[in-house]
């Protein structure tokens, strides 16, 4: 039987993996694989999700849509040899895929007999202004949706909720818009009730130049970090970033990883687990337009953080 395919898309720091972590933990009995795709050397965003399923598979150093093409589509096959097979894939893309040239992949005769794409969702960040969807990645984005998730809508007022909706209705009035409070969608959005329904190939226009707009630099510490250091060295990098997010040991609290987040310039952290082995005890990506930051510019703001040697 056709394992059918949910395909999640968003921009750099939307949300994606909140929400793919809630239908995961929120399966209902479902078999689901998930297909974590995350731009940099360092897949953070495999970690966060990987305790919810033990169907993650993680790949790494760009994005789906480009260098990967060929480890996804080997993915997918090596997905539909498990017993059990899964019942559902989740494939959440690289914040800077275009997720047309994912789509065109899947339409590939050989993976849509066997996982066919059944849904896109474009998760959209509900606080940005709604300028921001002129941007032509995330125009693209929501092109390709059937589902649009507005995340995070209750850090907005009323009258800019309501604005997002109508930005996005204006750019995709074909697609279904819901808020998704912590990362909640329904899941009769986003799969068939009845898995024996054969969903309907989809039209796939020309394949587009591929542009080098972002780049990702990662930086690792065998030794844990000073928060209140941390702190000022990210308020100082912020304003180059179009996003940040990692793992790391404190010199406050040793022997707990704390999560770390910067996204549409808010920082956040969150408790986390206990550090793996063999595994350095601090890891941050950064992203940043091309040429924004320098490698030199990332390790002397950071040096600054970690404890002595």
């Amino acid at each position: 039987m056709p394992v059918p395919v949910l395909l999640v898309a968003g921009f750099l720091g939307a949300g994606k993996t909140t929400v793919v972590n809630h239908l995961l933990a929120h399966a209902q009995g479902k078999r689901i694989a998930a297909v974590i795709n995350d731009f940099g050397a360092i897949n953070i965003d495999a970690e966060l999700i990987a305790g919810a399923s033990d169907g993650v598979v993680s790949l790494s150093n760009g994005c789906i849509c480009c260098t990967l093409e060929g480890d996804l589509l080997r993915t997918l096959a090596t997905l539909l040899r498990r017993d059990p097979r899964p019942e559902l894939i989740v494939i959440e893309t690289s914040g800077v895929a275009d997720p047309a040239d994912i789509v065109r992949n899947l339409m590939d005769p050989v993976i849509w007999q066997e996982a066919p794409l059944d849904t896109v969702l474009c998760v959209v960040d509900a606080t940005q202004p709604a300028e921001k969807l002129n941007d032509a990645l995330l125009r693209s984005q929501l092109r390709a949706a059937d589902v649009v998730a507005l995340a995070k809508v209750d850090l907005v007022d009323a009258a800019h909720h309501a604005g997002m909706r109508d930005a996005v209705r204006a750019l995709r009035p074909a697609a279904v818009i819901v808020d998704a409070v912590h990362g909640e969608v329904p899941a009769t959005l986003l799969f068939p009730a009845d898995l024996d329904r054969a969903p309907t190939p989809r039209e796939t226009g020309p394949r587009q130049p591929v542009l080098d707009r972002f780049e990702t630099l990662s930086w690792t510490s065998e030794r844990p970090v000073r928060l209140p250091q941390l702190q000022q060295a990210i308020g100082r990098l912020a304003p180059k970033l179009a996003r940040a997010k990692g793992l790391f040991e404190t010199v406050e609290q040793p022997g707990r990883l704390m999560v770390f987040q910067l996204a549409g310039g808010r920082a956040t952290l969150a408790p986390g687990g206990a550090p793996a082995p063999d595994t350095p005890r601090s890891r941050i990506v950064f992203i940043a337009e091309m040429g924004a930051l320098s490698r030199g510019e990332i390790d002397s703001t950071m040096e600054g953080c970690v404890e002595a040697g």
